[in-house]
């Protein structure tokens, strides 16, 4: 499993770790029963906090899509409950939106301007 984090993105670390486990799942790289990398070895990998990377477990945890087994380690679960994958796609969903809002802030549009100019894309299609 291949994670990049990047630093100088505003998207926060336990997002970027989330989604592209995420994505690791969707493509195939990640299956059923594969075990995880401990939380201090991928913390170490990634050169991040070790909360940080406890806090990305910890949302994958609650989305049942990985188990830590006391003694054993980190698993994919075997079949992700269908509340996981939602979850997932609206973590996706924030994510892309914040990124949206702060480059829409950057070029000087406040939030209206930011809310109206996305109305006015979705009447197009």
């Amino acid at each position: 499993m291949k994670i990049q984090i990047d630093l100088r993105s505003d998207i926060p670390v336990t997002s970027q770790i989330v989604t592209q486990i995420q994505q690791s799942l969707s493509t195939g790289t990640l299956k059923p029963g594969d075990q995880m990398p401990t939380v201090r070895a991928l913390a170490t990998e990634l050169r991040v906090n070790f909360n940080t990377v406890a806090r990305a477990y910890r949302v994958l945890d609650e989305c049942g899509i990985i188990s830590t087994q006391q003694g054993r380690g980190t698993f994919i679960m075997e079949q992700p409950p269908p509340e996981a994958s939602s979850a997932l796609r609206r973590e996706a969903l924030s994510t892309l939106a914040r990124r949206y809002l702060e480059e829409s802030q950057r070029l000087g549009f406040n939030a209206e301007e930011s809310a109206q100019a996305l109305e006015d894309e979705m009447e197009k299609k």
